[in-house]
């Protein structure tokens, strides 16, 4: 049975992370490598995320600067930057690329709320999805007569308090980030 819990736990904290990860892209008018490091540049013909093919710096709360480690990459990072569309304007000038990232408007900050929800929701559909098939385990192991029926009840209430705290985990989360994102 501390096996099923494990898997579970397992499950969900990688879902916690990848959700930490998406909301951690949300530009609220703070530099942060996060705002780029995954664009994926054209290099030499193979889609690569900007991280593994320059150095990325926050030299102040508001500018991210960008540094490849081949300057003939300039324009691919500048070119992919503009197509992520995510509201930035790079500078190229020669050796880097400077971004300034804007203070976002209300209506900016709302859609971002609206979007930060859309993906609380699918991480808590993640959440769910892992809780039933620790349920399904467990009741698999009732039926094969590795347990009793008392103590399926029992691992199936303790796979549920486990589940109701991530949640929490993730409501919190949510929370953090949404005052983050409607502090001006």
């Amino acid at each position: 049975m501390e096996n099923i819990k494990t898997i579970l736990r397992e499950s969900l904290e990688k879902n916690r992370g990848h959700f930490k990860s998406e909301i951690g892209t949300f530009s609220v008018g703070r530099a942060t490598p996060f705002l780029v490091e995954d664009i994926m540049i054209d290099y030499y013909g193979t889609p690569t995320p900007l991280k593994q093919i320059a150095s990325i710096s926050i030299p102040d709360a508001r500018n991210i600067l960008i540094k490849p480690w081949e300057k003939n990459q300039l324009k691919e990072i500048e070119k992919a930057i503009n197509l992520a569309q995510l509201g930035f304007n790079p500078v190229n000038d020669g050796i880097t690329i400077r971004i300034t990232v804007p203070q976002p408007t209300e209506e900016r900050r709302k859609d971002l709320v609206k979007k930060l929800h859309e993906i609380l929701e699918d991480a808590k559909i993640s959440v769910r999805n892992a809780r039933e098939d620790a349920m399904k385990e467990v009741k698999k192991k009732e039926k094969d007569g590795e347990i009793s029926e008392d103590e399926r009840f029992r691992v199936q209430e303790e796979i549920q308090k486990i589940v109701n705290e991530e949640n929490k985990k993730l409501e919190e989360e949510s929370e953090k980030k949404e005052k983050e994102i409607m502090t001006i």
